[in-house]
């Protein structure tokens, strides 16, 4: 480890994904507070991260994906399934869909009501409201002038627009806003973007003026393998980069960005966790918190495709050609697409209370296995996922070294009564009513999956084990509460030790109905409070 004067740091903040952009930008606006920012993957330079089509190719860069993948999971046929998180500067901001949504009001009250007080919707959405730049102006439910911008889509395939009216057929309200006084309908989706490219975290709140502070230093290629502390509290941060292995102090607080696999990895390989699993691996106990790497939850999505009559969407486009188009005419054209254009919010004839408790994000593509598995010909997808799961799974750790993947257990569909399977059937069962109904008519094909149309119920929940997947928002894993078994406090401090905080999805107590970028924005905007309100 390098012996050189480590320089003075204030805060610490290990991850520059969706949350610690934020953080880096909000707590540096302090010129006598001095910040670092530690991300294990590199900026984020490549064409294809701010050309939104180019979403495509970015999940076969495993330069900036962790690619992780879960262990087998029973009730889905005993498949692993991929779970792709952003490596690099704006993390999963920058490689996501950028489908900007933020649940409704009745999911952060449902928060504060299981103890993370101070989350409710009246007090979130000031922070929701000061992060959004939308194009369409302020009102009451939105802002305009936030770092994060958020614009219509500049271009809308044929085919998603045939998705909407095939909606409104099936019987949803046609929605134009789903961030607006009601959730429920299908529409366009509005997205991060800015002038026709992508507004990561990294872009939005890491610009030219916030980069050029002197008090704060971003440093890239830098992982993090473990928090030190002193007397209990958290002293700093080790970490390697290429330029060697370091010790770096933090002075006030070390803010764990990880996310919700990442965080409780780096915390339990820092001694905060299960006691009896850390010691099994020969890791020194600093604190025993049971709790770090449960309430694992995602959104679990099942894809029912079509082929088309006609080449209408995006299966068969010229990936230089579209990067060309897009370049020459200024950001316009299909390079701009964010491929899951058209979607929304369904209430099925199952659902426990009033909100939605299904999401759909339509594809004018054939998508099979997150687009790894190209399918010869043209056609769409309708992805559908249960919106608030009841199963619970856990990251724990594989070995006390950094660079072993932690072990994913997601739980899906494990839940004691089987609502979740119920829920997803009925997702299933949605898809294929607006895939049927006559505004697609002029360039519906046969079905790709399931390949028929007549499934029953428990042919559906084989379709389901057999071909569902994540749609990428894991969430929990670092709950916040009131009680002593949350990891974190409402305030976000880790319980059991001082000087450490956590921000990001591992803290939210239940997944929100929709896309989980924007609630991550709006968690760190209000740690930023929290943290410069503590001194």
């Amino acid at each position: 480890m390098s012996r050189r004067p480590a320089p003075v740091y204030d805060y610490v903040i290990v991850g520059a994904g969706s949350a610690g952009c934020v953080l880096a930008h909000r707590l540096s606006a302090d010129p006598h507070v001095r910040v670092l920012l530690l991300e294990a993957g590199p900026r984020d330079w490549h064409p294809f991260i701010h050309m939104p089509a180019g979403l495509a190719k970015l999940m076969h860069l495993r330069r900036i994906n962790w690619n992780y993948d879960t262990t087998p999971q029973a009730e889905l046929d005993g498949r692993r399934l991929w779970w792709p998180r952003g490596r690099v500067l704006g993390g999963s901001s920058s490689i996501n869909a950028m489908c900007y949504t933020r649940g409704v009001p009745a999911d952060y009250d449902e928060w504060a009501a299981l103890g993370a007080t101070g989350w409710h919707w009246q007090a979130v959405l000031p922070y929701f409201l000061r992060s959004e730049g939308n194009a369409r102006g302020a009102d009451a439910l939105h802002g305009a002038t936030g770092p994060l911008s958020v614009s219509d889509l500049r271009h809308v395939n044929p085919l998603s627009r045939l998705y909407v009216e095939a909606g409104v057929q099936a019987g949803h309200a046609a929605n134009a806003d789903f961030n607006g006084p009601e959730q429920q309908g299908v529409g366009l989706y509005q997205v991060t973007q800015r002038d026709g490219a992508r507004c990561s975290t990294a872009v939005a709140y890491l610009d030219a003026a916030t980069r050029a502070r002197p008090n704060l230093t971003i440093e890239t290629g830098a992982l993090a393998s473990r928090i030190t502390f002193e007397r209990g509290r958290a002293s700093g941060v080790v970490y390697s980069s290429p330029r060697g292995a370091f010790h770096q102090p933090a002075l006030r607080e070390v803010l764990l960005c990880g996310g919700a696999i990442n965080s409780p990895q780096l915390l339990m390989l820092s001694g905060v966790g299960p006691a009896e699993a850390l010691r099994r691996l020969k890791i020194p106990v600093v604190h025993d918190a049971p709790q770090v790497g449960a309430n694992l939850q995602d959104h679990l999505d099942i894809c029912t495709l079509h082929r088309a009559t006609r080449r209408i969407g995006y299966d068969r486009l010229n990936d230089a050609a579209v990067a060309f188009d897009y370049y020459l005419r200024g950001r316009r054209g299909p390079g701009t697409s964010n491929i899951a254009e058209a979607g929304g919010f369904v209430r099925s004839r199952i659902a426990p209370d009033a909100r939605a408790d299904i999401q759909l994000h339509f594809v004018p593509a054939m998508l099979d296995d997150h687009g790894r598995h190209r399918l010869p010909g043209d056609g769409y997808t309708l992805h559908a996922c249960a919106l608030r799961p009841r199963s619970r799974g856990r990251i724990t750790l594989a070995s006390g070294r950094i660079g072993d993947a932690p072990r994913i257990d997601a739980g899906y569909l494990t839940d004691p009564d089987g609502f979740d399977l119920k829920t997803m059937i009925e997702c299933a069962r949605v898809s294929r009513d607006i895939l049927a109904q006559p505004a697609f008519d002029a360039v519906r094909g046969a079905p790709v999956f399931p390949p028929r149309s007549d499934l029953s119920d428990a042919g559906l929940a084989a379709f389901v084990r057999a071909k569902a997947e994540s749609v990428y928002h894991p969430v929990g894993s670092c709950r916040m509460g009131r009680d002593t078994a949350a990891v974190v406090d409402p305030a976000l401090r880790v319980r059991g030790v001082d000087g450490l905080r956590v921000v990001d999805a591992s803290v939210m107590p239940t997944l929100p109905g929709g896309n989980t970028n924007a609630p991550v924005v709006m968690i760190a905007e209000r740690a930023a409070d929290l943290i410069r309100d503590a001194g």
